[in-house]
This record gives C-alpha cells, sequence and structure tokens, in this order.
C-alpha cells in the first residue's frame, strides 16, 4: 500500500471513529452533568434527545454540501464542526451545553450521509470491504467512548467540561488526516437531473428507508432500556451494564464480517433475513428467559444487530449508480430513519408505564422485527438507482 493510501484508509476510518462518541460519551457523565449544570432528569435526557433529533433533521443538508464543496470536503467540515461542538458544550451554562450537543450532531448527520457516498467515491471496487471497515468502526467508537469517559476523568482530574472537551481532539486528528483528500480537486458533480429526484422517486428508497429506520429504532431501544429491563428481572447493575457492553461489543465483529460476504453477492435478501431473525430470538430471549443464559442472548442480539446496521448501509452504498446518487439515497434513509429511530425509546416508556411491566413493550419490538424483515427482504433484493437503472 502506497502512503497516500494509506493516508486515505486511516483518515476515512478515524472519521468513522468519530461518528458516536460525541453522543454516546454523554450517558455515563449524565449524572454529573445534571448536577452541575442544575438540570431536572427530563431536562438531562433532552441532552440525547436533542442529538438524535438533529441526526433526522440535519442529514438532508449533506447532498446540498457535497455537491456545492464536495464530498471530501463536506467530511472535512464534519470533523471541525464536531470539533467545536464538543468544545462549546463544555462550556457554562445550560444554553451551551444543549447548543454545543446540536452542533456536534448536526455534524454528525451530515457525515453520517456522507460517508456511504465516500465509500463508493473512493473504493468502488472494494465497497464491501471498506463498509465492513466503517460501520464497525462506528460501533467501536461508541463502545469505546462509552467506556472510557469515567477512567479517562479519573485519570486526567477533570471534571465532565474537560472530558467531553478532550473529544475535540480526535475529532481534529482525523481532520488532520483527511485534509490530503479534501485539498485535491474534487471529481465533477454529474449532470442530468439532481439525484434526489431520481431517489425519491423509487420504491426501492423507502424499502431501504422502512429498513434503516426500524433496525435503527430497535437498536435505541435496547441502548435505553436494556439495563432497566434487566434489573427489574433481578439481575444486579453492575452486571446489567456489562450484558450492554457486551451485545455492543459483538456488533463490532458482526458490522465487520457481514458485509464482506453480503457485498459478494447481487441479493442481500438472506443475509438481511438472517439478521432479522436472530434480532427476534435475541428479543424473544429477553421476553421470556432473561436472568437464563442471558450473556447468550447479548451474543445473539450483537450479532442481528450490528448484522442489520452494517446491511442497511452496504445496500444503501450498492444501489445507486454514482457517489451523488448514494449521498442522496443515504440523505433520505438516514434522515427518515433517524427520526423513526427516536420515537422507540419514547414509545417503549410508554408502553412499560400502561402496562405496568415490560411484556408489552417487548412484544411490540417483536412485531416491529418482523415487519424489518418483510422491508428487509424488499431491500436486499438486486436494483439500480441513478444513470443505467433498469
Amino acid at each position: 500500500m502506497s502512503l497516500r493510501s494509506a493516508v486515505l484508509v486511516a483518515g476515512f476510518v478515524l472519521a468513522a471513529l468519530n461518528l458516536r462518541p460525541a453522543i454516546a460519551g454523554v450517558s455515563p457523565l449524565l449524572d454529573e452533568i445534571m448536577g452541575d449544570v442544575g438540570l431536572s432528569p427530563a431536562g438531562g435526557g433532552a441532552i440525547t434527545t436533542v442529538m438524535v433529533v438533529c441526526l433526522g433533521v440535519f442529514g438532508s443538508v449533506a447532498p446540498v454540501l457535497a455537491r456545492r464543496i464536495g464530498l471530501d470536503r463536506t467530511l472535512l467540515a464534519g470533523l471541525l464542526v464536531i470539533a467545536c461542538g464538543v468544545t462549546l458544550r463544555g462550556l457554562d451554562g445550560a444554553p451551551m451545553l444543549y447548543l454545543g450537543s446540536a452542533l456536534a450532531a448536526t455534524a454528525i448527520a451530515v457525515m453520517n450521509v456522507s460517508m456511504p457516498g465516500v465509500v463508493k467515491q473512493h473504493f468502488p471496487t472494494r465497497i464491501n470491504v471498506m463498509t465492513g471497515v466503517y460501520v464497525s468502526a462506528v460501533v467501536a467508537g461508541a463502545a469505546i467512548a462509552s467506556a472510557a469517559v469515567i477512567p479517562v476523568e479519573r485519570l486526567t482530574g477533570f471534571s465532565w467540561r474537560g472530558v467531553t472537551a478532550l473529544l475535540a481532539v480526535p475529532a481534529l486528528l482525523g481532520a488532520l488526516l483527511w485534509l490530503p483528500q479534501a485539498l485535491r480537486a474534487q471529481p465533477p458533480q454529474p449532470s442530468g437531473p439532481r439525484p434526489f429526484r431520481t431517489v425519491l422517486r423509487s420504491r426501492v428508497t423507502w424499502y431501504v428507508t422502512a429498513l434503516m429506520g426500524l433496525q435503527s429504532l430497535t437498536f435505541y431501544v435496547v441502548l435505553a432500556w436494556l439495563p432497566t429491563i434487566f434489573m427489574e428481572r433481578g439481575v444486579p447493575a453492575e452486571q446489567a451494564g456489562y450484558l450492554l457492553s457486551l451485545t455492543n461489543l459483538v456488533q463490532v465483529a458482526a458490522s465487520l464480517a457481514v458485509p464482506v460476504l453480503a457485498g459478494r453477492r447481487a441479493s442481500q435478501v438472506p443475509y438481511v433475513v438472517a439478521s432479522g431473525v436472530l434480532t427476534v430470538l435475541g428479543y424473544l430471549g429477553v421476553l421470556l428467559a432473561p436472568t437464563t443464559l442471558p450473556w447468550l442472548w447479548m451474543i445473539v442480539l450483537g450479532l442481528g444487530q450490528g448484522a442489520s446496521f452494517a446491511l442497511a448501509l452496504l445496500i444503501i452504498a450498492l444501489r445507486p449508480a454514482d457517489p451523488a446518487a448514494v449521498t442522496a439515497l443515504s440523505a433520505v434513509a438516514q434522515s427518515v430513519g433517524y427520526v423513526i429511530a427516536a420515537l422507540g425509546p419514547l414509545l417503549f416508556g410508554y408502553l412499560r408505564e400502561l402496562s405496568g411491566g415490560w411484556n408489552v413493550p417487548l412484544t411490540v419490538a417483536l412485531g416491529v422485527l418482523a415487519v424489518q424483515i418483510v422491508v428487509g427482504w424488499f431491500a436486499g433484493r438486486p436494483a439500480t438507482l441513478g444513470p443505467g437503472r433498469p
């Protein structure tokens, strides 16, 4: 591998690693943040809510930026804005906390949408491999941030403000490594109809969007409520946290391996269906026997959810004919998808409150997964969006 290629891959991986720490790093510090800033539990929860909403609302900005300044410069701008956002939210006062969080999440939304197009542009013959690399880096970034913020706080003696500001360091390092790509002449944008028009008219777009949204919904439900479910079934709090970490770690392996295998085939249907079935089995384990081999259910759940996320992004990169169309499809699928996902934890908690237990919410989640498998079957079939489509 040449030096230029090595810098390209390193910058790409580091950019992917920055797509979740600004969000995942909040939860372990939330009690300290609430006490310091004077927030109620609702106000503390609103930090993550604001960020997830921004992921859905502002992803549509990415195709506009990519068309004007190019995908590489859009990605560079996103890394710089993440650094600004996490630094800003460490300043004094609740307004700065929310504003900085929203700014970082907006940059992440733009980068989320841009990354499949970057894969198509820079690695057109290795889409499956590089999608696996980038998705596993995203998942690993979340796992590292949630696990490391408290030890870093103790090691450095910083408050939560200093620790959250340290998240600017990997973003700035990623920007430095990506700078050579941004300084090069950008590929010309395709002429003809804007990709959004083609993408919005295709049924494939809405199958992919539904797959992205539903798998994200069940993922954020697990992220928000899984430890609570285990603790209410008698599992100690520390063990409940370890179980959530286990399922997240398994997702890293699944998201790295599955795109490599699925990308070699014209149809991803078998993989999409299998990942949905694994997720169903994981949810069934939590519903029917949460204290019997809970580690097994977490492994099965992690395999299913990691593979589902990776397959959704792989399909986004594979279906369109060019990077501009990939970015347009990614914008639609991820913007709508994250809005759907933001409703999941809220709906799950509401059902828990109405029913007085977890059986009804978990049963509803199984129904959502059944729909995910059906739309995934349609999304996974061979198709081409954009110029030269059948």
